[in-house]
């Protein structure tokens, strides 16, 4: 069954991205230093993890706003982008120019070179005004994903959290380093998807098999500052952990060419599928295969549905 044919579209999030970029994707034949290489092809596309995550939901059926600092002459080029991908979106205006990143395919070997960098620095002014105008988000699910710019707030995710609980309204949180870690303090997040790596640096340990992986989730389940925990973690598979114990699911089976986009759009199909019902251990699966379809091809495109759906269906199932 295709999700999106379950709700028919109802389904409403908003995402928060404070550090988008204009992901810009080429290929050579062959990297060389110092000598002009004449690229083959390009692409231009909004990118940032919150914007990830609303370009693959509204793929899928749901309903998306895209909330995201921008400025400059890249961030009016930005919103052109969105509006190209037809995304409803809600700029906070910022003094800095939106960053832009880089992926370059390099034919011959395959290999993938990407290039990010920092991005702007926010004011203080300028994330009170991101703030302000979350207070009047209306959605059933908040996302907040991607990394903190220069300038923010360790706690800044926190203080959304603290906003979105008084409010009632879920949220989905996906960063890393101080992000992630200033995010969850607030508690009481609904869905958290750190990588391995991520994990290993919120813990500090070493997370070398599976088990140690589920521990380590399970706790963040059992302090109280997520309900739900995903740990992505590629070739190897994913596993979720809840109050009821952890999961663990192995990847598709597919050949991967590229890692641009693979999580958020495991976060993006997977919360889809939890918005329109699904039980949370089908939704997982879900995002395993959205994850996998990301991944297929070189990094300018994210999940498509059809290849969601087809990799689902030979994703193995829960028993």
């Amino acid at each position: 069954m295709h999700p999106a044919r379950s709700n028919g579209g109802m389904t409403n999030i908003a995402t928060l991205t404070l550090n988008p970029t204009i992901d810009v994707a080429y290929e050579v034949d062959r990297m060389f230093h110092t000598r002009k290489m004449r690229t083959k092809s390009e692409f231009y596309s909004p990118g940032g993890g919150g914007i990830n995550v609303a370009r693959v939901f509204v793929r899928l059926g749901g309903n998306a706003r895209s909330y995201y600092m921008a400025g400059g002459a890249t961030g009016d080029a930005l919103d052109g982008l969105l509006d190209l991908h037809q995304l409803v979106h809600n700029r906070i205006h910022i003094a800095g120019h939106t960053r832009v990143a880089s992926a370059v395919l390099e034919l011959e070997s395959g290999k993938e070179y990407r290039f990010v960098p920092p991005g702007p620095t926010i004011q203080p002014a300028e994330w009170q005004a991101c703030l302000d105008q979350l207070e009047s988000a209306q959605c059933n699910f908040m996302v907040l994903s991607g990394s903190l710019p220069p300038g923010m707030p360790d706690d800044f995710y926190g203080q959304v959290v603290a906003l979105m609980r008084r409010r009632n309204i879920p949220v989905v949180l996906d960063s890393s380093g101080p992000g992630l870690k200033g995010g969850l303090e607030a508690g009481g997040v609904f869905l958290v998807k750190p990588s391995i790596g991520e994990l290993r640096q919120l813990t500090g340990l070493e997370l070398a098999i599976p088990d140690e992986i589920a521990d380590a989730a399970s706790e963040i389940v059992r302090s109280g500052r997520a309900a739900h925990v995903a740990v992505t973690m590629g070739h190897q598979g994913a596993i979720l952990a809840s109050a009821d114990g952890p999961l663990f699911l192995p990847a598709a089976p597919i050949e991967a060419k590229s890692a641009v986009g693979a999580g958020d759009s495991f976060l993006s199909a997977m919360l889809f599928a939890i918005s329109i019902g699904w039980e949370m251990g089908e939704a997982f699966r879900f995002g395993i295969a959205a994850g996998a379809a990301a991944v297929m091809s070189p990094g300018h495109d994210l999940a498509r549905p059809s290849d969601i759906e087809r990799l689902y269906q030979r994703t193995p199932q829960i028993s």
